[in-house]
């Protein structure tokens, strides 16, 4: 099957660029949820088990929860065609990603590390992406081949993309918890209105756009921070901040509140209610 892809973990990114792309008609997807009605919905060939999925294709995209990503690779590896490509595109700390390269390549693929660099929504196939690792050229090319638009390399060494995105997150993830912390005590306290004034310009937006995140992906997000949180210990930092950040993100999405209202006031009425 001509520039076929296989995706594993068909969440919120996998879907994106497949939907985005128009990979339908060639796309193997594996999920370890039953999603038969999505893969009928858009179009994808949906694989019961992951060498099913693996078997056609000589390019493979990780797209998991960060607790998965080593399994997934550990798993892949044993059905990857010689010279696959496998994009781990998955949210974990750079150490993780040398030991999903240490299956990988001595099964006869080639890993490369991929750093998604913001939401894929609304960005789609522009979203940034950084590449690094001993096949990166070839990973640049595979990708914009595939449709992606926005593709930079940042070094040879496997680890090296995983460490500006994980780096990157203690600072934005890290506004959104304490974003939620301030405001979810602004609201007891009945000062929300005072406080965000107080910081002027759109904060108010910015606030509801970060909480939005956090109710949307709170889980996903507290399992990358983990991983940031890893990345700061092997550097010999200490993740104070980060650690907290670890468990907002947890907390607020725990809540499950399904579907998000809409508005900042409204969030913070349901976080509120529901928060003990």
């Amino acid at each position: 099957m001509e520039n076929s892809v296989s995706l594993i973990g068909y969440g919120e990114a996998g879907r994106t660029f497949a939907c985005a792309a128009g990979w339908r008609s060639r796309t193997q997807v594996f999920d370890l949820r039953p999603l038969d009605a999505l893969y009928a919905e858009d179009e994808v060939t949906g694989c019961k088990t992951l060498d099913v999925a693996l078997k056609d294709s000589t390019q493979a995209i990780s797209v998991v929860t960060a607790d998965q990503a080593l399994i997934a690779a550990q798993n892949a590896a044993q059905h990857l065609r010689p010279e696959t490509l496998f994009f781990d595109m998955n949210s974990v700390a750079p150490e993780t990603k040398r030991k999903a390269a240490e299956v990988i390549d001595p099964a006869g693929g080639r890993y490369v590390d991929v750093a998604i660099m913001s939401p894929v929504y609304p960005e789609r196939l522009a979203v940034p992406l950084l590449v690094s690792g001993p096949y990166s050229e070839d990973g640049k090319a595979a990708l914009t081949a595939l449709g992606f638009t926005n593709v930079r390399i940042v070094g040879d060494d496997i680890g090296r993309a995983s460490t500006i995105k994980m780096l990157r997150s203690v600072m934005y993830k890290g506004v959104e918890a304490l974003t939620a912390e301030c405001l979810i005590a602004c609201k007891k306290a009945g000062v929300a209105d005072e406080v965000l004034e107080s910081f002027g310009n759109d904060w108010s937006e910015q606030a509801d756009y970060r909480l939005d995140r956090m109710l949307k992906h709170g889980l996903r997000r507290s399992a990358e921070m983990h991983e940031s949180s890893q990345t700061l210990l092997s550097l010999g930092v200490s993740p104070k901040l980060t650690e907290g950040t670890v468990g907002w993100q947890q907390a607020i999405g725990d809540l499950d509140i399904n579907p998000v209202p809409e508005g900042l006031n409204a969030k913070l009425a349901a976080i509120s209610e529901k928060m003990p």
